[in-house]
């Protein structure tokens, strides 16, 4: 497992009649989605709540750059969604299951939030796109691990660009620009010669 402290993402493409469907532009937060697991992926722990439309990015990914999926990403669910679980979150044990609060859904994602903002160190947070969930992780972190960077990309529109306007001392030239490997490399303070994660025996038997 990477000893450094982990990189929470937030990210999802806003749906008709949702928060922030007026503004996103879904090339734009695919193309934040891909720079961000070419950032993270295999140098720092990447953690997110297994939203279905993000997972096969990262897989593909993390097959791409060779990296052990099941060691550089970690994902929660709520049993509250248990018969939804898509099949690809579960391929490998590196997903957290947290239990529903009965008949709940509001109160079952925020006691999956506060375990997985508790669980561990966090560095950053990157936060892309969205609807109303991605505003509730953003107050969730915030209160759950105070000390972590909040990186919301407000180009790709969605509630995103919203929460850019709530974190002082990000650069303001951010809001126009989609040079996102470029933004991520220097906010997460990662060095782009940085070695990724290499697959160990046991990876290639867990396949």
């Amino acid at each position: 497992m990477i000893k450094k402290g982990a990189v929470f993402l937030s990210a999802s493409v806003p749906q008709p009649g949702r928060r922030g469907f007026d503004s996103f532009d879904p090339v734009l937060v695919g193309s934040a989605v891909h720079a961000f697991v070419e950032v993270v992926l295999g140098r720092r722990l990447l953690v997110w709540g297994g939203q279905p439309a993000i997972t096969p990015i990262i897989w593909d990914a993390a097959r791409r750059l060779g990296v052990p999926y099941e060691r550089s990403v970690l994902l929660y669910q709520s049993s509250f969604f248990r018969d939804r679980y898509p099949k690809a979150n579960l391929r490998f044990d590196n997903w957290v299951e947290v239990e529903a609060v009965d008949g709940d859904m509001h109160a079952s994602l925020a006691q999956m939030r506060k375990r997985m903002f508790n669980d561990r160190r966090y560095e950053a947070a990157v936060f892309i796109g969205g609807m109303e969930g991605v505003l509730d992780e953003f107050d969730a972190l915030r209160d759950g691990a105070p000390d972590a960077r909040l990186i919301p990309l407000p180009s790709p529109g969605g509630v995103s660009r919203e929460l850019f306007d709530r974190v002082d001392n990000l650069p303001s030239e951010m809001r126009t620009r989609t040079d996102f490997t470029y933004w991520l490399y220097r906010l997460l303070e990662i060095d782009p010669s940085e070695p990724r994660m290499l697959p160990s025996k046991e990876d290639g038997r867990s396949q």
